[in-house]
């Protein structure tokens, strides 16, 4: 296991560099260049400087590093850092040997950034939340340009490379934006210089704000007094993937009926066709009656836009709001966010926690292109005997494409089951060694892209390549798997998503190639399985376990070449359910998380080696060679022969 080691940066340099050869010195006497080198690659503030790492946040040294800077054996390594850390306990410098958990997220140094945090309230609708039913007569209007209108807001962080170069942590700050129109055009204007076409605030109009963590809102055009034109900003360094968004408004007045028009979405089909409605967060719902996200809009229409752009053709979406109080600011989002802080807060949670901590372990996988953390968890219970090695892995991945949150609600669902007390959790961890990867794309969380991250590329399409600097997470989950496979196997690979077109939840899997009937069908067994757990949610019907010509990067296909049999994709609809009671009702915060929990009930029914379990899966897996399943057109069980069977 790779421990990576934190060292806060130290102003009293000569001291520092004189207790760095001591120790060296004394710990590894037959490493005559350790000391000068590592110092000057490691400890010395003014290199972290020159990479763009702040000293304030501190550097990594790992094992990894030393065995391969400088030749040590790990085993050496490990048996001396009980007693570095007794040598570097001084009180004057505070050296500290621990792994970093909470770390203020670092964006490109482009980006503005308002000082207060954004907070939500976990909240549970008490009833689904039905979709909207469409009439037909819905109004469609045409987007304009900002001469038929006035820009109240314009927010556009540009890089004069248009690639990432650098980042600061924090951000750059810049007062909250209580009057939108001063807070751009005194912060701003040296960014983009289309805030000169923004006029003097009109007191009645609505304020509007996407400069904090995972906000994306680019251009607000005023109309009319209650007809607001909207235009997201592009995932950064790119010109594309317009989907996401995530903004605030304030000065509301609730007697009036607003519409709002989102023009230039980039995806020629959405959900909102189909009855998805936006959600909104009303701080004062949230402070007075402790309401928080809950769908919203009425008179809601999806359509191509009418013009002649030269860009690519988009879209908008358009929709009426009433707010509920007058003078409330609040939020409105595509889904529910799941922000790197907030997985920053979860995790840091989960290790102090005394009970939680005895079988899982948080490091640092790796560090991203801006300096952002990617951490892994290890979920497994203790064991000092031979049956510990008997133990496969699951790997399960989240949060590759930014816009994508419910994967993290997922995988929070996965995470709660695991390091619950539950008889389940504790058999599935006497049973397996989970290796867990939240949030693999934390840049492009932070700031508010929709799939890419600052490297401009879907981190889901590079899976076949070596470039570790380009795509770290990528490069390091790839050498964990495969570290992981050669030490004990894995049983399982899944990667979670979310999906803006489709409905219910459901997975992408890989065909077994394997002539033989025994083989057959066998990654079909898994999906089926968790559809009967979670039959108003999860569709077996819906899945896929064809791979598609462009798919060839993506983690599901790698992981399985690798020889995962068992690698998917979940996918869960950011709109709802069309199964059973659950037809045509959105899903909440609180169903992202319960599939989680149901993954984790089948995953455990599905390596049950009981014999009776074991007769259902071969059972199933007879019945779905009977009934002519295939990879494009999986055949479902109807839920009484499962029964039966079971």
């Amino acid at each position: 296991m790779l421990h990576r080691h934190f060292i806060p940066g130290i102003p009293i340099i000569e001291w520092i560099r004189s207790l760095w050869q001591r120790c060296t010195k004394l710990l590894f006497p037959n490493s005559s260049n350790l000391s000068d080198v590592a110092y000057e690659e490691i400890i010395m503030p003014q290199y972290f400087e020159s990479k763009n790492i702040e000293t304030t946040a501190g550097s990594y040294l790992s094992t990894q590093y030393l065995h391969d800077r400088f030749g040590l054996a790990r085993r050496d390594i490990d048996s001396v850092l009980p007693i570095t850390s007794n040598i570097l306990k001084y009180k004057d410098v505070e050296l500290q040997l621990t792994d970093a958990i909470a770390q203020e997220p670092r964006w490109p140094t482009e980006c503005k950034v308002i000082q207060e945090r954004v907070n939500h309230i976990d909240y549970i609708p008490p009833l689904p939340e039905p979709y909207y039913v469409s009439t037909g007569r819905e109004p469609k209007p045409k987007p304009v340009g900002e001469e038929f209108g006035t820009v109240i807001f314009n927010y556009s962080p540009i890089s004069a490379t248009n690639y990432f170069s650098r980042s600061c942590s924090g951000g750059t700050t810049v007062l909250s934006s209580s009057n939108s129109i001063s807070s751009c055009l005194g912060d701003l204007n040296n960014v983009n210089d289309n805030f000169n076409n923004i006029s003097s605030k009109n007191q009645n109009d609505l304020e509007f704000e996407s400069r904090f963590e995972s906000g994306n809102l680019e251009k607000v055009i005023k109309i009319t007094d209650s007809y607001y034109q909207l235009h997201l900003r592009r995932d950064m360094y790119t010109q594309r993937h317009m989907q996401w968004f995530y903004f605030r408004i304030s000065n509301t007045k609730s007697h009036i009926i607003y519409r709002l028009s989102i023009v230039n979405f980039c995806k020629e089909d959405s959900l909102y066709n189909d009855g998805l409605r936006p959600l909104l967060y009303s701080t004062k719902d949230a402070t007075m009656h402790a309401v928080g996200w809950r769908r919203c809009g009425d008179n809601i229409s999806y359509y191509k836009n009418d013009s002649s752009d030269e860009e690519r053709e988009k879209h908008t979406l358009t929709f009426n709001i009433t707010f509920p109080h007058d003078h409330d600011t609040v939020y409105l989002a595509h889904c529910y966010p799941y922000t790197y802080t907030d997985l920053q807060e979860y995790l840091s949670a989960i290790s102090n926690n005394p009970i939680k901590s005895r079988f899982t372990k948080l490091r640092l996988l790796c560090r991203t292109l801006a300096g952002n953390n990617v951490h892994y968890l290890t979920i497994t219970a203790p064991n000092c005997n031979e049956e510990g090695r008997k133990k496969k892995g699951i790997v399960i991945t989240a949060r590759v494409h930014p816009g994508e949150t419910p994967s993290s609600w997922m995988m929070k669902g996965i995470i709660d089951f695991l390091i619950g007390e539950s008889n389940q959790a504790r058999e599935l961890r006497e049973r397996f060694i989970f290796k867990l990867v939240p949030m693999l794309n934390p840049d492009g969380v932070i700031v508010g892209n929709n799939r890419c991250s600052l490297s401009g590329k879907d981190l889901n399409r590079q899976y076949r390549t070596v470039m570790r600097e380009s795509y770290p997470s990528v490069w390091h989950t790839k050498l964990m798997i495969r570290r992981l496979m050669e030490e004990c196997g894995i049983a399982m690979y899944c990667d979670l998503h979310a999906h803006s077109r489709k409905h219910n939840i459901f997975i992408y899997g890989c065909e077994s190639k394997r002539a033989n009937c025994c083989g057959k069908l066998t990654e079909q067994i898994f999906p089926l399985m968790l559809h009967k757990n979670a039959a108003d949610k999860f569709s077996f019907e819906n899945c896929k376990f064809h791979i598609e010509k462009g798919k060839e990067g993506t983690s599901r296909v790698v992981v399985w070449l690798m020889g995962v049999q068992n690698s998917y994709t979940m996918e869960a609809s950011m709109g709802g359910s069309t199964l059973g009671s659950r037809n045509g009702t959105h899903f909440s915060i609180q169903d992202y998380e319960q599939i989680g929990k149901s993954f984790c009930e089948t995953l455990l029914d599905f390596s049950d080696d009981d014999p009776t379990k074991e007769k259902l899966r071969n059972k199933i897996l007879v019945r779905l060679i009977k009934e002519g399943s295939s990879a494009d057109e999986p055949t479902n069980i109807n839920l009484t022969d499962y029964s039966r069977l079971k």
